[in-house]
């Protein structure tokens, strides 16, 4: 199984970066916003699920553990195969489509390509009580929504220790967004 890869961003094409490790290239499907991110010939590291099929093997990479892992759980749904889990995960960064999933929004999931309604309720109903709990929002002067407590390093350092999505995210919740990404992951870790 490739758990990650890293090099430098060799080529880019329909959604998909050739990763040139040591003169091997890797082709590895990202998110939308993983792929106007990457820069060719600048240095890159994705986590990757390594998707095996009969007659087929596809990398799937993700800038964040947090992606990575919302993205497994998003292939667990009945009718969402990697491809529809990818277009899901390329609606937005990967919080706010978990948040969107804890809201129960299936119309937000609606949105992505090739992911209709009855698939988007079934991701809401199998995964709102495996992503963790939402997380509060605030309306601001634009009538936009903005979302307080976030801190994607603090989650992503709790999966590293072995904290499912769920977890890590109720274990961050009382926790002061004001402390640093480390002081966040010490108080979460206590309480």
């Amino acid at each position: 199984m490739i758990a990650h890869v890293s090099g430098v961003v060799a080529e880019k094409f329909n959604g998909a970066i050739i990763v040139d490790v040591h003169g091997v290239g890797y082709e590895v499907a990202v998110a939308l916003g993983d792929y106007e991110k990457a820069l060719l010939g600048e240095p890159v590291k994705f986590y990757t699920h390594h998707h095996i099929r009969e007659q087929s093997q596809e990398l799937f990479g993700f800038t964040s553990l947090a992606a990575k892992k919302l993205f497994e759980m998003l292939i667990t749904v009945q009718g969402v195969g990697p491809k529809a889990a990818l277009s899901i995960l390329s609606l937005s960064d990967s919080e706010t489509v978990r948040n969107s999933i804890a809201s129960s929004d299936s119309a937000f999931i609606t949105r992505a390509s090739g992911v209709g309604k009855r698939i988007a309720e079934r991701v809401v109903v199998d995964l709102a009580d495996k992503v963790g709990l939402p997380i509060r929002t605030n309306v601001g002067l634009t009538g936009l929504s903005e979302s307080i407590g976030h801190s994607d390093e603090a989650l992503e350092a709790l999966m590293a220790l072995g904290y499912n999505l769920a977890d890590a995210t109720r274990s961050l919740e009382g926790v002061s967004t004001e402390l640093s990404t480390a002081e966040r992951v010490t108080q979460a870790l206590k309480g």
